[in-house]
């Protein structure tokens, strides 16, 4: 992946991996610094820098040289772009969830969520670039909305690539679940069928942020359980499953479908790192946020080394 990577001693990895709450770890937990404070972080490398966009106003930014030490950029939008109230009314000034942020065809592709809270009367917005560090960032508009006759929510985007080369779009959050769609490799917005890929109908319908990557013959859905946004009190955790195709169906470890509440825990935090989630894989690295129970519940960024076992599965 050509980084600057901060090996760790063991010792030092079996304390960070202890602090992350992982079980049958093997991958180094990255030792990070700076300003780290992210909610629903979505990471990329454009030659030597790193960025992590996330959750807050006009996407939140942070950029590291070696993808360790951060500082806080400008935010991607400096003010509300006046289409969005058209489709949230009730959204917050500026306020904006979720990012994705995915290199495709020449262009960075940053899908960001436009809502209000508890609601499913929202939106998925598209910005593009050809250089994150030029700063200029095209308006490509609304890519889908749902509205309270929806039985799902048009939140927490992720764009994915299958193993042929073409992009599809996956999001969702509570309500009937998460849903997956092709999309145009030119506007990069939806093209046919809506397909549901995991929902929780026994769990009050707790699932969202979906990240999907493919690895030797198999499809990996990740997604986060349960309830965010709370701090310490928060209950999140990410857990994932596999397909042989796209389009699902996803299961766990057990067997069971992820359509049906299934879904193997990978990380549900510890006495420190509380409600861990809304995870985003990049290569061979693993990023979510986690409540500090040290710091009163600030979320922060953490970031781990992506392994797999013999069978297949994704470790810590």
């Amino acid at each position: 992946m050509n980084k600057k990577r901060k090996w760790l001693t063991s010792l030092v990895l079996a304390i960070g991996l202890c602090v992350t709450g992982a079980q049958s770890a093997f991958g180094a937990f990255w030792n990070l610094s700076g300003d780290i404070v992210v909610h629903d972080p979505t990471i990329i490398k454009e030659g030597n820098t790193w960025y992590t966009f996330s959750t807050g106003q006009g996407i939140q930014l942070l950029k590291s040289s070696n993808g360790t030490n951060w500082t806080r950029a400008n935010q991607v939008f400096s003010s509300p772009l006046s289409w969005w109230k058209t489709y949230v009314p009730n959204q917050s000034t500026n306020d904006l969830w979720a990012p994705d942020i995915e290199y495709f065809n020449g262009r960075y592709w940053l899908y960001y969520s436009i809502s209000s809270f508890g609601s499913n009367t929202s939106a998925i917005g598209l910005t593009s670039t050809t250089s994150i560090t030029s700063g200029n960032w095209r308006d490509d508009g609304l890519v889908t909305r749902t509205t309270s006759s929806n039985n799902y929510n048009a939140i927490d985007p992720t764009l994915t690539i299958d193993k042929d080369g073409n992009p599809w779009l996956a999001y969702g959050s509570f309500w009937s679940g998460l849903k997956l769609t092709r999309v145009d490799a030119s506007t990069m917005k939806p093209t046919g069928t809506l397909y549901s890929i995991a929902s929780r109908p026994n769990n009050g319908g707790a699932v969202e942020a979906p990240t999907i990557i493919y690895r030797n013959g198999y499809y990996y859905l990740f997604a986060s359980f349960d309830s965010c946004c709370q701090g310490v009190n928060s209950t999140y955790k990410i857990a994932y499953g596999r397909s042989a195709n796209i389009t699902g169906p996803y299961v766990d470890k057990n067997g069971t479908s992820m359509m049906n509440g299934g879904g193997t825990i990978m990380d549900s935090g510890n006495a420190v790192w509380k409600g861990p989630g809304h995870q985003d894989v990049y290569n061979n690295i693993i990023i979510r946020h986690a409540y500090d129970a040290t710091d009163n519940g600030t979320p922060k960024l953490l970031i781990n080394d992506l392994n797999w076992d013999a069978q297949g599965w994704p470790t810590y």
